[in-house]
């Protein structure tokens, strides 16, 4: 192992154990310090007899070439999965009626989803301008498309990818690469033909072509593999306490140098480490409480960083329990149709054992910035609500034969309205507390490709002062 120092990675969550296994294939020695006993923070499967239950992300979209490089070199290529093509198909709820969302612009036209008079308002969008202040998600979408597109296309779609609310979202950090279609291009039309070559140059697919997988025992294959790839680097039931040292003072910056003390507990005991860089791998809430005394300031910042609450309910039925087949990834509900869940995905369709034979299995979701009060429910009464919304949009009938309900009282970060300067602050902090890192998915994405590349974006930034640091000392010993 090259001298290149040692790097303590706090939280075993996919980002932090991306950062560590990028850090220790360069050479660097890393300890991963994770207070669960358990890697992947939320990215857990739960296997009871032949159900499948993911508890966190269900799938994945290979947007990055990095996925299938990291699979190959883990040795879990042949666990590695991609969705039923039916999972192209998905459905949105309207008007108490299931939706296909069209994927093209003759299926577009064909749709009942949209009014005429809704689609022919897109046809508006390339002579919008742009936009003169910061605006949600919902004031981005309604001025270069109106309100139906708002509605029945990107609330549902907010509502799946954040469980959070469009009127509160800023498009400009929630998503980005939309608004840079409006500021590099002038509207998203033009923008997305010329944004493919962009794309296919950074070797990245966008998302709404790119391929969804998973692995056959689920996607904490994943984070397991990382794990045991690390070995005795990656400690678990290992909570850190402090950390505190010479990060940022004016001696630091003069060596090169910084000299980074984490104390934690591991089975009772107290222990310590002494650190040349510590990379933050925990939600902003956890975060805040370890860099408090360093930086109050950035302790008030990550405060102001919002997580609502989601509930997961996850039901079994007999397949005749379901009059239609399912064909596809299941459905969003928009907040226009005043439901109780934010949708569904059809489990058993997208990946197979996931049920047993002559099964089916639901992944339905209840709150988020919706409505956050639902999560509070007993599971009696979630229960009773799921299956009735069930029993009303997909015809469900009967009680389910299997039900797991997992809640998440802070479930995802939400990019609301002035989140640019949150994240400003974060790299204001790093630049002057030299060997302090914040890589979480609260920083550059939520999506699980988003957290990969951001982990291997964190890595080479450490590695890259870790060996300038070095090369300074060595010339310090030579004078």
């Amino acid at each position: 192992m090259n001298d290149t120092g040692h790097v303590v990675i706090i939280g075993a969550g996919i980002s932090g154990l991306t950062v560590a296994w990028w850090l220790s294939r360069s050479g660097v020695r890393v300890t991963v310090l994770e207070k669960d006993s358990f890697p992947g923070g939320t990215m857990r499967t739960v296997r009871e007899g032949e159900w499948l239950v993911e508890t966190g992300p269900n799938s994945a979209l290979e947007t990055t070439p990095l996925f299938g490089q990291m699979f190959r070199e883990l040795g879990i290529q042949d666990q590695w999965q991609y969705a039923d093509p039916s999972s192209d198909n998905r459905f949105i709820l309207r008007g108490g009626r299931l939706h296909v969302l069209p994927m093209s612009p003759g299926a577009f036209l064909k749709s009942s989803l949209w009014s005429r008079r809704g689609k022919l308002r897109l046809l508006k969008e390339p002579f919008v301008g742009r936009a003169m202040r910061e605006e949600t998600v919902a004031e981005f979408v309604e001025r270069r498309l109106g309100r139906e597109f708002l509605d029945y296309a990107i609330n549902p779609f907010v509502a799946g990818v954040y469980a959070g609310n469009p009127e509160q979202l800023s498009v400009r950090s929630a998503f980005p690469k939309l608004y840079a279609l409006e500021e590099k291009h002038g509207g998203l039309v033009k923008g997305m033909f010329k944004g493919r070559k962009e794309r296919k140059r950074r070797a990245e697919v966008a998302k709404d072509r790119a391929k969804m997988f998973s692995f056959r025992e689920g996607m904490q294959s994943f984070p397991d593999a990382i794990c045991k790839s690390l070995g005795e680097s990656v400690k678990l039931s290992a909570e850190v306490i402090s950390i505190a040292g010479t990060a940022g003072s004016q001696e630091a910056r003069h060596n090169g140098q910084s000299t980074l003390l984490v104390t934690y507990t591991s089975k009772g005991r107290l222990s310590e480490i002494v650190a040349d860089a510590v990379v933050l791998s925990v939600p902003s809430y956890s975060a805040r409480a370890l860099v408090s005394r360093i930086s109050p300031d950035l302790a008030s910042t990550l405060d102001r960083i919002y997580y609502p609450p989601v509930a997961e309910v996850f039901l079994g039925f007999h397949a005749d329990q379901c009059p239609n087949p399912l064909k596809g990834f299941g459905y969003l509900v928009p907040a226009i149709e005043k439901r109780q869940i934010l949708g569904t995905i059809w489990s058993s369709s997208l990946f197979p054992n996931r049920a047993p034979k002559g099964h089916i299995a639901l992944t339905t979701f209840v709150g988020g910035s919706r409505q956050p009060e639902l999560v509070d429910l007993d599971d009696s009464d979630l229960l009773r609500r799921v299956t009735g919304e069930l029993g009303s949009i997909m015809g469900i009938t009967g009680q389910p034969v299997f039900a797991r309900i997992v809640r998440w009282k802070k479930a995802i970060p939400q990019y609301n309205l002035g989140y640019h300067q949150i994240i400003e602050e974060i790299e204001s902090f790093e630049l002057g507390h030299r060997g302090l890192y914040i890589c979480s998915n609260y920083r550059g994405g939520i999506a699980v490709g988003d957290c990969v590349l951001n982990g291997k974006k964190t890595a080479d930034n450490v590695l890259a002062v870790l060996t300038q640091s070095t090369a300074g000392a060595k010339a310090l010993i030579q004078e």
